[in-house]
């Protein structure tokens, strides 16, 4: 029996499912812990629970990952230059790259084109070439953008031969991720698909160097964030086309695990340990975002499944947020019943706190999250020393800071680098207390979930629960995540009508989820008695509305706290929930379902009356007719979207076309054309091993 081989590495799990190539029927899944230090540990464990007899018919390996969603969501990533080419600083700070990569790494020279493919101001290589001596050191890779590059790529083009001349690390340019027009946000795109290189290269790694420990010699292709497939060396050139992969693969399985067919609509949420992706189904696919989804505070230029990637999972860390109070997310923290788990230890440390008086620092324990390479070279040497500690055992932040406050210190600026990662009291330990998880240890989730009523009661003021009481907290934490999810699935309805702004899309969803909440719990209380007169005697009034949210759409939920969840989360707003099979697993079992899929796309522009000027990558080129720029732009866009689909691994490649036109039409003052936009899609199904 041939058999494809699906793959997920999620933030705290990694999933694998077997099924058949064929059918796509289900074989066997397996789940383990993903393990940040070394992927492949994590990968091997779960690929050593799955039948060696249907590893060994594998044809095609399917790799999705929510690591690159969970890096941009989280603010981490490998350092790099960005190197921008006739830049102004009104563009460099609405890009938001001080706050992505720091101002130290980006540089401004002189170059860049204008709306028509006019060179604005030559390039200034020598301050190129200072720039790049300056920074090669220190980073692990090089961005570059100038401004209407997809105009005219010349600038970067020229950059990129020059980086390559200098140095040995990765370089891309901007107008090889996106095709848009926006210098800021292009630059953006490009930024972080340099920050995601080393991410993705020690995921491929780890994944190549299992598949051989079990003998699979099957092509491996990794999901792109539009849930089509692409192999491994199209990986890392464009990383960052992978940053929605996970949440793609989730919503394709959760579509196939579900049974919705071609005409059927739905709400996909998957909560994961770091964030909770949104999509809206129609017709039986989730609608492509060209512009950019929405990741955490970002929204880069890629193409990809229109999905809301929220930093908010099982995993997210509950504490307080000054003025805000109340705080879940984004930041990821190792759940304390985890922690326990793999380190019983540390349950009497845990059992100690619980008797102390309240401080900051308890429930603070320091773990490894990776070594990058660039990143621990440029170490000072108290943080070297912070981080060959962890390889020994987690550290006690509590412990440090009472007894070599060098070390704490060291190991706070390893934890804001990515290099470690903090515990904390998380939904997870909630679930535990009340039961409804039990993978895990419950007596620190325990330990857990009282001393951090203590700290929210008296450090913050928040909370009323009595000493020893776990289970007040726990319920609290869990109602709360419930009702951040009510308000992002009433924000994602609200970015879907388009009306809204993304800031007032989130004040209002905040006001309607309060009002949703409300109206939930107050139909949830016994019927009023028939002599019922005044408010006062303690029966309700009538509401002046009522909000119904998504209706006749169902919620499919999936990912592994799904089933905890969700059920609280369709009943606040009275719509039909689906847990389909195999849940806690989709992404895995979407990774198989893609093929191969490349879009070019060709702008034509009307510069003059009767001119018409096609962007090609030599440069732009004049036509006198429309029909001959148009046939130009498919020539051409054809011809590199059947290359790059052969290079991504497709075989059996087809071609269609897309075109979006700019253009007026009117019967008095005939028709006037601006623009067009001509895509050239070539697809077709993986190569596998025969």
């Amino acid at each position: 029996m041939a058999c494809y081989l699906g793959i997920d590495t999620g933030g705290t799990f990694t999933d694998a499912v077997i099924c058949d190539s064929t059918s796509r029927a289900i074989l066997a899944t397996a789940k383990s812990l993903t393990t940040r230090f070394d992927l492949s540990v994590g990968i091997g464990d779960a690929l050593s629970r799955l039948p060696v007899s249907l590893l060994q018919q594998v044809q095609l390996v399917a790799l999705s990952t929510t690591l690159t969603t969970n890096s941009v969501v989280e603010g981490r990533g490998s350092p790099v230059c960005v190197l921008l080419a006739g830049y102004n600083e009104t563009q460099v700070r609405s890009s938001g790259l001080h706050d992505l990569v720091g101002p130290q790494s980006v540089v401004c020279i002189a170059g860049g084109h204008d709306a028509l493919g006019n060179e604005q101001q030559a390039l200034d290589l020598e301050a190129a070439r200072v720039a790049i001596q300056a920074q090669m050191g220190r980073v692990s890779a090089f961005a570059l953008s100038a401004t209407f590059a997809v105009r005219n790529p010349a600038h970067e083009l020229a950059l990129k031969q020059l980086v390559q001349s200098l140095c040995q690390v990765p370089v891309t340019c901007g107008h090889e991720l996106a095709s848009s027009l926006g210098a800021p946000r292009r630059a953006l795109t490009v930024a972080m698909n340099a920050r995601m290189i080393s991410h993705v290269k020690d995921l491929i790694h780890a994944v190549e160097k299992t598949l051989e420990h079990h003998a699979i010699t099957a092509p491996l292709m990794i999901v792109k964030g539009d849930g089509s497939l692409i192999n491994v060396a199209g990986a890392l050139e464009q990383p960052v086309t992978t940053i929605l992969s996970g949440p793609a693969a989730s919503v394709m399985g959760a579509c196939a695990l579900a049974g919705i067919g071609e005409t059927g609509d739905a709400i996909i949420a998957d909560m994961g340990g770091t964030t909770t992706d949104i999509a809206v189904v129609r017709k039986g696919r989730p609608a492509l975002s060209f512009d950019g989804a929405l990741i955490g505070q970002w929204r880069p230029m890629v193409e990809s499944v229109r999905v809301y990637a929220i930093g908010l999972g099982g995993d997210s860390e509950l504490g307080y947020k000054g003025g805000e109070g109340f705080a879940i997310g984004p930041r990821r923290v190792i759940p304390l019943s985890l922690l326990v788990h793999q380190h019983p230890h540390l349950l009497a440390v845990l059992e100690r706190q619980s008797q102390e008086v309240p401080h900051a620092s308890q429930l603070r324990f320091v773990q490894r999250q990776r070594a990058d390479q660039s990143l621990l070279r440029e170490l000072p040497e108290d943080e070297r020393l912070a981080f060959d500690a962890l390889g020994e055992k987690p550290i006690d932040l509590e412990w440090a800071n009472q007894h070599d406050r060098s070390l704490a210190k060291a190991l706070a600026r390893l934890e804001h680098k990515g290099l470690a990662i903090y515990t904390g009291f998380t939904p997870t330990d909630a679930a535990h207390v009340l039961g409804a998880s039990d993978h895990w240890s419950r007596a620190a989730a325990v330990f857990a979930a009282r001393i951090w009523a203590r700290q929210m009661r008296h450090l913050y003021g928040m909370g009323k629960w009595p000493n020893g009481d776990e289970i007040g907290p726990a319920q609290f934490a869990l109602d709360k995540l419930v009702e951040a999810i009510c308000q992002r699935l009433i924000e994602t309805g609200l970015n879907e009508l388009g009306h809204f702004s993304e800031s007032t899309a989130a004040k209002t969803a905040t006001l309607m989820t309060q009002i949703a909440l409300h109206t939930a719990a107050r139909f949830a209380l016994p019927a009023p008695r028939s002599d019922a007169s005044s408010s006062a005697s303690g029966d309700r009034l009538p509401d002046l509305f009522r909000l119904h949210f998504s209706n006749g759409l169902p919620l499919v939920a999936v990912g592994a706290p799904a089933a905890t969840i969700y059920p609280n989360v369709a009943r606040s707003f009275g719509m039909a929930l689906h847990l389909p099979p195999h849940a806690d697993v989709a992404s895995a079992y979407g990774a198989v379902l893609g093929q191969v899929c490349q879009r070019v796309h060709v702008t034509i522009s009307q510069v003059q009356r009767g001119v018409f000027r096609v962007f090609l990558t030599e440069g732009p080129q004049n036509f006198d007719t429309l029909a001959s720029a148009t046939q130009a732009a498919k020539a051409s866009g054809a011809e590199r979207a059947m290359l790059l689909a052969i290079k991504a691994g497709a075989s059996e490649v087809q071609l269609r076309y897309e075109t979006d036109e700019n253009a007026v039409k009117n019967d008095i003052d005939g028709n006037l054309f601006f623009e067009a936009r001509v895509t050239a899609v070539a697809f077709g199904p993986p190569v596998t091993r025969h």
